[in-house]
């Protein structure tokens, strides 16, 4: 099997447990759900058919990761989206489409000479 190389720069554990949490569709619903408002847990349950103990589950991974945050009064706890998680995801997804732009640029500069060469 080949050896694949990651960069380990700052902060590749948090993006990684990020991506982690939002590879699964009922997380990524939830966290649409509280970029319009902050919801408490048993609104955000309520479009799901699962358990409440297994919804809670995708609630805890969401908050380890950092993606939302809880606060709880009385006896509702209330979550809301943690901007600052999403916004280190969209940094790296940035970069990544920077460097792969720039790789397509060049491969369309190579091809347009490619095809200059051969019509002379």
């Amino acid at each position: 099997m080949p050896q694949v190389h990651t960069s380990a720069g700052p902060g590749a554990s948090a993006i990684d447990s990020i991506f982690r949490a939002l590879a699964d569709p009922t997380r990524r619903s939830v966290i649409e759900r509280l970029s319009a408002r902050q919801a408490s847990v048993s609104e955000l349950a309520a479009p799901y058919e699962m358990a409440l103990p297994s919804f809670m589950e995708h609630l805890k991974v969401l908050e380890t990761c950092g993606l939302v945050n809880s606060r709880k009064k009385g006896r509702v706890r209330t979550y809301q989206v943690a901007s600052e998680q999403l916004k280190l995801a969209e940094d790296w997804l940035g970069k990544q489409r920077t460097l792969w732009e720039r790789r397509l640029d060049r491969l369309d500069n190579y091809l347009l000479s490619l095809k200059e060469e051969s019509s002379e």
